[in-house]
Parts: structure tokens; C-alpha cells; sequence
């Protein structure tokens, strides 16, 4: 038997026992909905390993979508696109893209992410503050390598992928095809010893890591890095408790978060003929929007339902404060938040590059027959 066939029959093994494990009592899944959402995330993950990780070269990068509309993963956005590539350290990367009418681009590093393991943290950000744009949105950057004034972005020790964001303010999303070209391109220019221009052709040895990675990829993303329910200690901008709201912080060196962004999340729980009155006032920030998630981070279905709400989408209370309903049907009033017949859920606040304090959204569980259009704050 070669090395590859080995590490197929690793791969599988290892996916049966994620799909038990993870998808199962273990992790607190015994309804057939939640067990069939289990095996749904476990299988996007899957996906975007094989999009973003089994054909993956340093020295030869490539931008990859991390996530899509129907390929969903670790708290994705309707508002955002989402791409990484896998660098060195000790690398010197020319990047080329297009803001196409983003209103925030930045760029992360993680660390301790090789071979698909779940980044250990994140070791550089660098947003479009400390770069140039041009009138038609272009800009280069510079990645590793000797120090820049502006437009660069270091490549600490450990540092083994750039994730890069974009996200929009506007009605539709840009999630929705067809997406615009962002033109982003990662080039080798500096590193250590020869590159070669073409890179080698696939051989057994090759081929068997690829798959090991993949098997590496799933796993430090299910079982490995998601505490079983009731375990681990969650960031400080997440609550356990249904609708109470942790006040909004940036989340540090939390590995994929956006280190100059503050975050807020907690739990919906809403029978049949409940509804989540959520009321926030925006903060002075670049764009700021509210998602629904699934509990494996997953959002709802943005391209037929309205699942999230950015500023640009939200109908504002006369006194500027926005309310809207988290609710299983209709509630005849702006900003309704559908649920898609889910009783449990996750609420996720992101507000981007926030200038002075932000106030902690609040939320009421009300009957949602007692919501009426003259109930609310007039206009």
C-alpha cells in the first residue's frame, strides 16, 4: 500500500469519528436536526479544507475564499468576504487588491497554523488606515520582510497564513452572485534559498500530507478547538446566558478575529410564540451589522431571508436608537430578524474600527402577537 492510500484510510477514519463525536451526545447533539447540522458543518469544513488547504504552497501562494453563501464556517458574515494564503515567516510577499467598494480591508496574520491546524492566535493586523489607496480603489502592500513606513505588515515568528477582509454597508449582499472581482494577488519576492518558478508536480509523499492536513484541518476545527457544551472558558465577548449581552470589546489576540474590531455575542432561546426585541444604538465605527448563527457558528441563510442587518439596512428609531425582532414568524414591524423555525440560536454583534465607548445592546423576550407598528417609538 503507498503512503497516500495510508493517509486516505486516515482521513476517512478520522471524518467517521468527527461525525460521531462531534456530531453526537458528546458534544450535546441528540435531536435529528441538531445531529444533521453537525454533519452539515462538519462537511463545509471539509469543503473549505479542500478549497484553502490541500493544494497549498508557500512559495507559490494563492487567495482562497474561506467561506460562501453555501460553504460555512467559524462565525461568517452576509456583509463580508473572506480570504487567506498560506505564507513563511521568513518570506517577503507583494500583495495586490481592490477595495470594490468595501467600506473596512485589513489584513491578519495567524499563527500556528500549519499543516491545517487551528491557528494559535494572531500575530499582526494591519487595516486600511496604514495603507494607500488609490481613486479607484487599487493598493499594494508588503508582507514580511524589512520594516516599511507605511503598507506593510510583519511576519512574526510562527506566522503561517494571512486572512484578508473586506466588508460593505449596503443593501445587498456581497455574498450574493455574482460577487465582484477583488483582484487579489500574492506574490513571492524574497525568501530563503532558490524558489523554483513552476512548482513540482504532485508525488506520493506530497499527496499523503495534503491529506493528512486535511484530516488535521476538520479535526482542529471540531473536535480539537470547540469545547464541549458547559466547558472551556468562552472570550470575554461571549455570554452563555440567553439574551444578555457582554459589553462589546475587541477580541485580542483571538485567533481569526479582527483585532481592531469589538465584538458582542449571546444566546437566543424563543418558543413558537416568543419573540427577541433587540434594541441597540450604533457607535461611532467604520460599519457595524448584527448576524444570526447557528451553534456551530454557522449564519442563517442570508440570500433568502433576512438573517442580518447592517446600519445601512436598519430602519432607525426616531431618538436614533435601532430596534428590531428576532422572531419565528412576522411580527409586522421593521426590522425583523428571521429565525427559520429555530428555537436556539446565536446572536453576533460586530462593529469595526469603533471610536469611544459603544453601548451594550439589550434585549427583551416578548410575546410576539403583543408587536404592533403603533407599539413602536414613533418616527
Amino acid at each position: 500500500m503507498t503512503e497516500s492510500q495510508d493517509a486516505f484510510g486516515e482521513l476517512l477514519a478520522s471524518l467517521r469519528e468527527v461525525g460521531d463525536r462531534y456530531a453526537g451526545e458528546e458534544w450535546g447533539l441528540a435531536d435529528p436536526t441538531d445531529v444533521a447540522e453537525g454533519l452539515r458543518v462538519i462537511v463545509h469544513h471539509l469543503g473549505t479544507g479542500i478549497e484553502t488547504q490541500f493544494e497549498d504552497d508557500a512559495a507559490h501562494p494563492t487567495f482562497r475564499e474561506i467561506v460562501t453563501p453555501w460553504r460555512k464556517a467559524l462565525g461568517d458574515n452576509a456583509d463580508a468576504r473572506y480570504h487567506d494564503a498560506r505564507v513563511h515567516p521568513a518570506g517577503t510577499y507583494r500583495v495586490r487588491g481592490r477595495t470594490g467598494g468595501a467600506v473596512y480591508v485589513s489584513f491578519t496574520v495567524e499563527a500556528g497554523a500549519d499543516d491545517g491546524a487551528f491557528p494559535s492566535g494572531t500575530v499582526g493586523v494591519l487595516n486600511d488606515t496604514g495603507f494607500d489607496v488609490d481613486d479607484d480603489g487599487a493598493f499594494t502592500i508588503t508582507v514580511g520582510g524589512p520594516r516599511l513606513e507605511r503598507g506593510w505588515l510583519p511576519l512574526a515568528a510562527g506566522a503561517s497564513r494571512l486572512t484578508v477582509r473586506h466588508y460593505w454597508e449596503q443593501e445587498r449582499s456581497p455574498q450574493a452572485p455574482p460577487v465582484a472581482d477583488l483582484g487579489l494577488t500574492i506574490d513571492l519576492v524574497a525568501g530563503e534559498g532558490d524558489v523554483p518558478a513552476v512548482p513540482a508536480a504532485p508525488t506520493d509523499a506530497s499527496i499523503a500530507a495534503a491529506l493528512r492536513r486535511m484530516g488535521t484541518y476538520v479535526r482542529s476545527r471540531t473536535l480539537d478547538a470547540m469545547a464541549k457544551p458547559g466547558e472551556g472558558e468562552p472570550p470575554a465577548f461571549v455570554s452563555r446566558q440567553p439574551h444578555v449581552f457582554p459589553p462589546p470589546v475587541p477580541p485580542g489576540a483571538h485567533a481569526l478575529a479582527a483585532a481592531d474590531a469589538a465584538y458582542s455575542m449571546a444566546p437566543y432561546l424563543l418558543g413558537p410564540d416568543e419573540a427577541l426585541v433587540l434594541r441597540v444604538r450604533w457607535p461611532e465605527c467604520r460599519c457595524a451589522n448584527v448576524s444570526l448563527w447557528t451553534r456551530q457558528l454557522q449564519t442563517f441563510d442570508y440570500l433568502r431571508g433576512r438573517v442580518s442587518l447592517n446600519r445601512a439596512q436598519a430602519q432607525p428609531d426616531a431618538d436614533g436608537t435601532v430596534t428590531m425582532v428576532v422572531a419565528h414568524r412576522d411580527p409586522g414591524v421593521p426590522n425583523w430578524l428571521i429565525t427559520e423555525g429555530r428555537p436556539f440560536g446565536l446572536v453576533f454583534w460586530r462593529f469595526m474600527l469603533p471610536e469611544g465607548p459603544i453601548a451594550t445592546p439589550e434585549a427583551d423576550v416578548v410575546p410576539v402577537d403583543s408587536l404592533r407598528v403603533a407599539d413602536l417609538p414613533p418616527r
